[in-house]
């Protein structure tokens, strides 16, 4: 573990690679280390909460701006599509927040989810799934009084394998989505939102033609419902 050196100084290369880890700007990193006495995972989690919190904060704000990524894997059978907001257009044209669209779209394609977050799965694919979770776990011979319990703890699972938001970075798993964008929400003072998404399979016979996003109460609200997957 990195320590801080008897001057209390944080190092140029300790400061390097928690930004490399995080992508926050250098006074940042440097004074999350010194907060975390040079210890670099306790840093990384200070950076996170705190752009979690920011993100928090910038969560109503309208993301009228924004831009459509797209990835093509590898061979060209997989392709996705992607709507990422922001508040500007200045900050639409940074390189932060083009990567990050490159990124999720690409996460997109890796991970296949089939809803944006949990919001957004439909009551009957939650019933349907609490109810086969129950059964399994009688069939299974456990305990009416920890059934609850188990249903409860496979619901989270499925929301973390099939929402976006839920999902864990495909280039960092310690990270989820979520949090990936709270970094750069963090780090270009902006809220941020994927918006919809369309993943595209060559040869895939369940594919449908990509449904429009569902609109929330207010048309620009920070958090609008996007489309399910195809």
């Amino acid at each position: 573990m990195a320590t801080v050196g008897s001057s209390g100084s944080i190092s140029a290369q300790l400061v390097k690679e928690l930004r490399e880890r995080t992508g926050a700007g250098f006074s940042t990193c440097k004074d999350a280390l010194v907060e975390a006495n040079g210890d670099l995972e306790q840093a990384t989690a200070i950076l996170r909460k705190k752009g979690q919190a920011a993100a928090q904060k910038k969560a109503q704000r309208a993301t009228s701006e924004g831009l459509v990524g797209s990835y093509i894997h590898a061979g060209g059978k997989i392709g996705v599509l992607l709507e990422l907001n922001c508040e500007s257009d200045f900050v639409a044209r940074t390189d932060d927040f083009q990567r990050l669209c490159h990124d999720i779209a690409m996460h997109v394609a890796a991970l296949d989810p089939h809803f944006l977050r949990r919001e957004e799965v439909t009551p009957e694919i939650l019933e349907s799934k609490r109810q086969a979770y129950s059964e399994e776990a009688r069939a299974a011979g456990k305990p009416d009084k920890i059934i609850d319990k188990i249903v409860e703890g496979k619901m989270e699972k499925f929301y973390e394998e099939n929402c976006l938001y839920e999902q864990h970075f495909i280039r960092d798993e310690g990270l989820t989505v979520k949090e990936l964008i709270a970094q750069t929400v963090a780090k270009l003072g902006e809220n941020i939102a994927v918006r919809r998404f369309s993943r595209f399979k060559v040869g895939d016979s369940d594919a449908k033609p990509a449904a429009s996003a569902q609109e929330s109460a207010e048309p620009q609200a920070a958090a609008p419902s996007a489309e399910s997957k195809n």
